[in-house]
C-alpha cells in the first residue's frame, strides 16, 4: 500500500516566531535580554532561515552564574516538595504545548515529525514527571547528600529538547540552579522551554539560558562560580573539558561518542532485528550517540539477514521532516552532510560494497541515504570511527566468544544489541560487552528511571535513575573532610645502621608484590625509609614505569576475580582481617616506628574492622530492576570498573591503604597500589598476609616508590579504566585529572583536602562503593 504525503502543519510554530520578532536575547534570572550580536538558525531541510539567536559574551555567562548562585539558596530551601510542585507543573505544560515543541524541533533540527511527535517530547514530559518525584523524595532517599549547587550544562544538537530534559530536570530536582546552554544549530526550543519555565512558576534564577557558539561553552567550563558541569558531545570536546576542570573541585558528567555493536545470532529472529536495526541506525538519520553503526551478523545467517536488510532499505522514505510518512529526515547541517559522505568514499576508495538504495534527494538542504557498508576491515575509518550518520558497517562472527571480541575491539562503550531468542545465551553475552546500556531483542529503548551512559571514551557518569541523580548531589560528610595534613618536614635522616645477627645477617629489603609474588624493581633501585625521629628503619623498592606496566598486565591475567562470586570475594575480604588480626602487634609496631603514633594498634583495629565492613558490602551492593513503560524489565548491574590505580594517602598509611583497596576489590575490581610514599612498610608487611589469605595473583599489585612519578604513570596507562589518588597532593590530583583525559579513565582524587580515614562516612558506604562501580543498564523485554 502507497501512503500519501502528510504534512505536518507549521503554521502555529511559524506564528510563534513572529510573535518573537523572529529574534531572541537570553534569558537570564526569568528575564529576557535584548538581542545582542545575532546568528542564524535555519532549516536543515531547505536552508530557509527560521530566527536569529544572540551570541552570548563572557560578561553574559557572568550575570547567568551570579544569578544562579543568587538563587540555589531559596530553591533549595523550598523543600522537596516546593519543587516536586513546580516541575509538576512544567511537566503538564510541556504536554499542552507538545504539538507546537515537536514542530519547532523538526523545523529546527531537520528530525522526522513522527520522531519528536512521538519519542521525544513524551519523554520529555516523563523526565519532568519523574524527576518531580524524585524531588518529592529527596529527604527520605537523598537524606546524607546536599545538591551540588550550580551546574553548568552542554549539550548536543541531535536531540535539543530531549537532552535538555535529561540535564535540567535532575538538576532542578536535586536543589541545584543552572546555566544551560543548548547547541548553537539547534536553540528554538530551549527559548521555547524557557517560556514555560515562566508559565510554570520557576522561581527567577534557577534556570537561565545562554545561547552561542563554542566560546558560551568554553566561559562556562571555566567560570570559577560552576560546581558541578555535565556534558554530552563529541569526545574530542569532552577531553578538552577534562583537562580544562582538572584540580578546579568541579564535579563533571560526560556523555559522549559510540561506536555500538548490533549483534544478531543465528537463532534471532531475523524479521524483528532487521526492523530493529532500523529503529537503532536510520533513526534521527544515524545522529545518535548510541546508534547500532556496526553490524556484526553470525556467519551461517548473513547472507540471509543482509538480503533482508537491503530489501527493507529499499522501503525508507527520505523527504520532507514534516511529512508523517517520511522515515529519514535531513542532517542537521552541510558541515555534517560533507563529513559523511567523505567518510563513506574513503570505505569505498579501500574496496568496500557500499549499497544506497534509490532515493529522491531534495535539491535543497541536508541530506544522505541510508546506507550499507561490507567488506570493511576491523581497522577501517568506518568501522572505528563515530560516522554520526545514516551509515551502517557489517561484519560478520562465528562464535559468541568472537562476536563479544569485536562488539569490544573499539575505544567506545556507549550501547550495544543482541539479539537472540536463547535468552540464556542473550544473558551471557550482554555482561561482557564493555558498554553502558545493552538492549537484548529491542533498540534504543528509553525511560527516566532508567540510566544511560557509557564506559572507557564514550564518557562516564549516568543520566536518569537513581544513579543519575547521585551525579547532581554531593555527599554532606565531603563538607566535613579535615584540610590536607602538611607534610612535615622529616627529621634529620640518620644513617643506616649496620645489620644486626652478625656474619649471617639478610637484607631484608621490601620488594615490589606484582602478580601475587615479590618481585625487584626493575630500574634495581631502592629508596630508604625513616621513622619519625629520622632513624633508618628500612628499604623498599623505586618503582618505575615498566614496574607499573608489569603489574597493570598481572592485574589484566587476574580478569577471573570480577567473575567470582561476591561471596567468594567476602570470604577472602574476611580471611585478610584474620589473619592482619593475628599479626596485629607487629603491625601496631612497624606503624609506631614509621610514624611516631602513639595509638598504633587503633589504627590495626581500625584497618581490621574496615576489611570486615567491605566483606559485608561484598554481596549485598545489588543492582536494581526497574521497570519501564515496556513489556519487560530493566535490570541495573552494578559492574566493577576494571583495574584501578590507586595512590594512598601518608596518614593512617594501614587504614588508609585497606580503605581503598578493600572496596575495590570487594566489587570485582583488580588494583596497582602506590603505598603511602613516607611510610609505605605497613603495605609491604601485607604480602604474606595476602599470600595466606587465598587472594589470587594479580588482584592486588604494590608498587613503592615516588607518588608523583607512579601516579604520572598510572593517569596515561591506556589498560588503566580509573585512577584514585588521596594524598592530599593538589597539585598531583590536578595532573592525574588533566593527565586521564587521553583515555578519559575515570579518576577519584581528594584534592588539596584530607580524609579522616577512620571515619565511615567519609571513608566507607555507598559513595565510596560508586566509585569502585559503574552501573550497566541491560533491557530485557517479554514475549516478543
Amino acid at each position: 500500500m502507497e501512503y500519501g504525503p502528510a504534512p505536518e502543519s507549521q503554521k502555529e510554530a511559524q506564528a510563534w516566531l513572529e510573535q518573537h520578532g523572529r529574534a531572541f536575547g537570553l534569558f537570564i534570572d526569568n528575564q529576557w535580554s535584548e538581542p545582542g550580536e545575532l546568528f542564524a538558525s535555519t532549516n536543515p531541510a531547505d536552508g530557509a532561515k527560521l530566527a536569529d539567536l544572540t551570541q552570548a559574551t563572557g560578561d553574559d555567562v557572568d550575570r547567568a552564574v551570579a544569578a544562579a548562585r543568587a538563587a540555589q539558596p531559596g530553591w533549595q530551601a523550598l523543600g522537596g516538595h516546593g519543587r516536586a510542585k513546580v516541575m509538576y507543573s512544567i511537566a503538564r505544560l510541556m504536554q499542552k504545548h507538545a504539538r507546537l515543541f515537536a514542530v519547532l524541533e523538526t523545523l529546527d533540527n531537520g528530525k522526522t515529525i513522527r520522531e519528536t511527535r512521538d519519542i521525544d517530547l513524551p519523554l520529555v514530559a516523563r523526565h519532568f514527571y519523574y524527576h518531580a518525584g524524585w524531588a518529592q523524595l529527596q529527604a527520605e532517599e537523598f537524606a546524607d547528600y546536599r545538591a551540588v549547587g550550580v551546574v553548568g550544562q552542554i549539550v548536543p544538537w541531535n536531540f535539543p529538547l530531549l537532552m535538555l530534559s535529561w540535564k535540567i530536570a535532575p538538576a532542578m530536582a536535586a536543589g541545584n540552579t543552572i546555566v544551560f546552554k543548548p547547541a548553537e544549530f539547534t536553540s528554538l526550543t530551549a527559548m521555547l522551554f524557557a517560556w514555560i519555565c515562566v508559565q510554570a512558576g520557576v522561581p527567577a534564577g534557577v534556570v537561565n539560558i545562554v545561547t552561542g557558539d563554542g566560546r558560551v561553552g568554553e566561559a562556562i567550563v571555566n567560570h570559577p562560580g560552576i560546581d558541578k558541569l555535565a556534558f554530552t558531545g563529541s569526545t574530542e570536546v569532552g577531553r578538552l573539558i577534562r583537562v580544562a576542570t582538572a584540580g578546579s573541585g568541579k564535579k563533571l558528567s560526560l556523555e559522549l561518542g559510540g561506536k555500538s555493536p548490533f549483534i544478531v545470532f543465528d537463532d534471532a529472529d531475523l524479521d524483528a532485528a532487521v526492523e530493529g536495526l532500523v529503529d537503532s541506525i536510520w533513526f534521527n538519520q544515524g545522529q545518535v550517540c548510541c546508534a547500532g553503526s556496526r553490524l556484526l551478523v553470525q556467519e551461517s545467517v548473513q547472507e540471509k539477514f543482509l538480503a533482508k536488510l537491503r530489501a527493507r532499505m529499499d522501503k525508507l522514505t527520505l523527504g520532507s521532516p514534516l511529512d508523517k510518512s517520511m522515515d529519514i529526515g535531513a542532517l542537521v547541517d552541510p558541515i555534517q552532510q560533507q563529513r559523511i559522505a567523505g567518510l563513506v568514499e574513503s570505505a569505498r576508495a579501500e574496496g568496500c560494497t557500499v549499497y544506497q538504495p534509490a532515493c529522491e534527494i531534495p535539491a535543497n538542504g541536508s541530506w544522505f541515504p541510508p546506507t550499507l557498508i561490507t567488506g570493511a576491515s576491523t581497522s577501517a575509518a568506518v568501522a572505528q570511527a563515530e560516522i554520526f550518520g545514516p551509515v551502517l558497517v557489517a561484519m560478520s562472527f562465528r562464535t559468541p566468544a568472537e562476536a563479544v571480541q569485536l562488539a569490544n575491539n573499539t575505544v567506545y562503550g556507549l550501547a550495544a544489541c543482541v539479539w537472540s531468542e536463547n535468552i540464556s545465551l542473550a544473558l551471557d553475552v550482554a555482561p561482557q560487552i564493555k558498554a553502558g546500556v545493552v538492549w537484548i531483542n529491542t533498540a534504543n529503548q528509553f525511560d527516566a528511571a532508567c540510566g544511560f551512559g557509557g564506559y572507557r571514551e564514550s564518557g562516564f557518569g549516568r543520566e536518569g535513575g537513581r544513579e543519575g541523580m547521585y551525579e547532581y548531589l554531593t555527599a554532606k560528610s565531603e563538607d566535613a573532610r579535615p584540610a590536607a595534613p602538611l607534610r612535615e618536614a622529616q627529621a634529620k635522616a640518620k644513617q643506616a645502621a649496620p645489620a644486626s645477627g652478625g656474619a649471617f645477617a639478610i637484607d631484608r629489603t621490601a620488594k615490589m608484590y606484582i602478580g601475587g609474588k615479590q618481585a625487584r624493581p626493575d630500574g634495581a633501585y631502592s629508596r630508604p625509609v625513616h621513622g619519625a625521629d629520622g632513624s633508618f628503619i628500612a628499604e623498599v623498592g623505586e618503582g618505575s614505569r615498566k614496574d607499573i606496566r608489569n603489574a597493570v598486565e598481572a592485574a589484566h591475567k587476574a580478569g577471573g576475580w570480577a567473575k567470582a562470586t561476591s561471596h567468594n570475594r567476602a570470604q577472602v575480604l574476611y580471611y585478610i582481617a584474620e589473619n592482619l588480626a593475628a599479626r596485629g602487634e607487629e603491625f601496631a609496631a612497624r606503624i609506631a616506628a614509621m610514624t611516631g603514633s602513639r595509638n598504633a594498634q587503633k589504627e590495626v583495629e581500625a584497618s581490621i574492622e574496615r576489611l570486615f565492613y567491605y566483606a559485608a558490602w561484598a554481596d549485598k551492593y545489588d543492582g536494581l530492576a526497574h521497570q519501564p513503560p515496556m513489556h519487560g524489565i530493566t535490570v541495573a548491574l552494578n559492574e566493577p570498573v576494571g583495574v584501578i590505580g590507586i595512590v594512598c594517602p601518608n596518614e593512617a598509611p594501614l587504614l588508609g591503604f585497606i580503605s581503598l583497596v578493600a572496596p575495590a576489590i570487594a566489587l570485582g575490581n583488580r588494583v596497582v597500589v602506590v603505598p603511602s610514599e613516607a611510610h609505605p612498610l605497613s603495605a609491604t608487611d601485607l604480602y604474606q598476609v595476602f599470600d595466606t589469605s587465598d587472594l589470587p595473583g594479580g588482584v592486588v599489585n604494590i608498587v613503592t616508590g615516588s607518588a608523583d612519578e607512579l601516579a604520572r604513570t598510572l593517569a596515561t596507562h591506556s589498560d588503566i579504566d580509573a585512577v584514585w589518588r588521596h594524598d592530599g597532593s593538589a597539585e598531583g590530583c590536578a595532573e592525574v585529572e588533566r593527565l586521564s583525559a587521553a583515555s578519559l579513565k575515570r579518576t577519584w582524587v581528594g584534592g588539596a583536602k584530607g580524609r579522616d580515614w577512620y571515619s565511615t562516612a567519609q571513608s566507607g558506604g555507598r559513595a565510596v562503593l560508586a566509585h569502585a562501580s559503574q552501573v550497566k543498564n541491560v533491557w530485557i523485554p517479554y514475549g516478543v
